[in-house]
C-alpha cells in the first residue's frame, strides 16, 4: 500500500511539469521590427479670451464684456487650434455665519465644471455677470486643443482677476 502511494505521488509530481520552450529567433526579429512612435515636439501654445492671455487683472466691465467670447488657443506661429476640453473655475466672494456667535464673516467659494465647447454656456455667463464683484477670479485650466493633424496638446492656463 505504501508503494502505491509513492507511485501515485511521483506520477502527480511529474505530470505537473510542462514543456517550456525558449523564445525562438523568429519572434525576436518580429519584436525588434516594431517601430517606435515618432516623437513630436509640442508647440508652445497660448490660451486667450478676448485680448487677454496668461494672468491678468481687469475691471468688472471688461470681464463682463469678454465672458461671452470664445476661448482661443494659438501656437507660436499664430495658428488657431481646435479646443476639445477645458475646465473653468469661478472663485467668488461669499459670506459665512459663525454658528455660535451668529456673526457674519467673508470667505470664498468656488464653482467649477469641465466643458468641451466654447464659449461658456449662457447659464454660466448670466450667473457670473449678475454676481461678479472685485476680488473674484475666473480661471480656465487643463485646456486641451488639437492641431490640424488631430494631435492633442495641453495649452497654458488663463487666470483673470477682477479689480
Amino acid at each position: 500500500m505504501n508503494i502505491v502511494k509513492i507511485i501515485c505521488l511521483l506520477l502527480l509530481t511529474f505530470s505537473g511539469f510542462q514543456n517550456v520552450n525558449a523564445q525562438n529567433d523568429k519572434t525576436k526579429t518580429k519584436a525588434s521590427a516594431v517601430t517606435q512612435p515618432q516623437k513630436i515636439k509640442a508647440p508652445k501654445l497660448k490660451t486667450s479670451l478676448g485680448f487677454f492671455s496668461d494672468s491678468v487683472v481687469i475691471s468688472i466691465e471688461q470681464a463682463k464684456a469678454i465672458l461671452g467670447s470664445s476661448l482661443k488657443v494659438t501656437d507660436d506661429k499664430n495658428n488657431l487650434l481646435n479646443i476639445t476640453y477645458y475646465q473653468f473655475l469661478y472663485k467668488r466672494k461669499a459670506m459665512k455665519e459663525d454658528e455660535q456667535t451668529g456673526k457674519l464673516s467673508s470667505t470664498t467659494s468656488i464653482v467649477s465644471d469641465y466643458f468641451t465647447s466654447t464659449p461658456l454656456p449662457v447659464k454660466w455667463i448670466k450667473i457670473i455677470n449678475e454676481d461678479l464683484v472685485a476680488g473674484e477670479e475666473l480661471y480656465f485650466f487643463d485646456v486641451i486643443a488639437k492641431d490640424s493633424q488631430g494631435r492633442p496638446f495641453y495649452s497654458s492656463n488663463l487666470k483673470i482677476i477682477i479689480k
